[in-house]
């Protein structure tokens, strides 16, 4: 009798095509099915005896675990796992992997580009051109790089690329991170102050965090008022760093001076939003992490890990590794 082939669920994808992971699940000898999840009960539907599971956003709580006995993985498109409960997961021994370095030259040179959009007022410069306006009112002040301070608010591999990036243009770069010491220097160089120190002399600050508890409207009320007056802030890592009702008020004092998101407490951004009404905000549709070269690297290694575990085989970028004893 053959022997029935085991099954991996993507609960869902926005991709347009899943036919890098269907080779990889070939390639293992597995079955793959696509699914349409937005809810944990669809979720528990789609993956009932499921081996594995790749999800984009449905969420994978520990009720879903509860309910999915036989799973032994669950593979994120994307480095954030705060989709899923890290805690329950590990409790149930089920290894959870993202991709964490697929798209760190990308997501780096995406911030960059929108942080050069910033410093040179490209967004209300485009906009006012196409009204008819030849006026460089708008986007006054305008400074060189080289008389410029940028900050990058964690310092990960996203993070140092872009300190990195910043440094080549003539930037004065700060950073920040726990991990490293005020007054040291961070592995690629960048010099590291605490985060009173990088908000309070900061003339550009580029997000690039997790979204954690810890982390989770970090950039608040507070933190703009320790700013100085005239920021520009570009955020291409989590919505829900920054809090976006405060990000408004501070652009409506004029305590920000225009800020750049590919990133949203609410995705998409509804079109409705207050944010849109900023001529100095400029806007991208969590775009950051694309190009072909990483879109393919994402797909493939996220269905590698996952059934790298399936296998028993050492899998790379297991989140919760030192829970599952590995």
């Amino acid at each position: 009798m053959q022997q029935q082939r085991r099954r991996v669920v993507i609960t869902d994808c926005d991709h347009g095509s899943v036919e890098i992971e269907q080779e990889v699940a070939d390639r293992y000898g597995y079955d793959l099915e696509l699914a349409e999840c937005a809810t944990a009960d669809d979720v528990v539907r789609a993956a009932q005896g499921a081996a594995a599971i790749l999800t984009q956003y449905a969420p994978v709580t520990r009720d879903v675990l509860a309910q999915l006995p036989g799973l032994a993985a669950v593979g994120r498109y994307g480095v954030g796992v705060d989709t899923v409960d890290l805690d329950a997961a590990t409790a149930s021994g089920v290894a959870v992997c993202n991709v964490p370095d697929y798209g760190t030259e990308d997501v780096s040179d995406h911030a960059i580009a929108h942080a050069l959009g910033l410093m040179r007022g490209l967004g209300a410069l485009d906009k006012g051109v196409r009204r008819g306006v030849a006026s460089l009112d708008a986007v006054r002040p305008l400074h060189r790089f080289s008389a410029s301070t940028f900050a990058v608010y964690g310092l990960g591999l996203i993070g140092e690329a872009t300190a990195r990036k910043a440094r080549a243009l003539g930037f004065r770069v700060i950073g920040t991170d726990p991990r490293f010491t005020p007054g040291s220097l961070s592995p690629s160089g960048t010099e590291v102050v605490s985060p009173e120190q990088l908000l309070a002399s900061a003339d550009l600050i580029s997000l690039h965090l997790p979204l954690i508890p810890q982390t989770r409207h970090l950039i608040n009320d507070a933190a703009f008022a320790q700013m100085r007056t005239g920021v520009k802030i570009v955020n291409t890592c989590r919505g829900g760093v920054m809090d976006t009702a405060a990000l408004v008020r501070a652009l409506e004092r004029g305590a920000v001076a225009a800020a750049a998101l590919d990133v949203f407490e609410e995705e998409p951004l509804p079109v409705t939003h207050p944010l849109l009404g900023f001529e100095q905000v400029m806007l991208s549709p969590h775009a950051a992490w694309y190009s072909e070269e990483s879109f393919a690297e994402l797909k493939r290694r996220a269905m590698e890990n996952i059934l790298d575990v399936c296998e028993g085989r050492p899998a790379a970028n297991v989140v919760n590794a030192s829970g599952l004893g590995n």
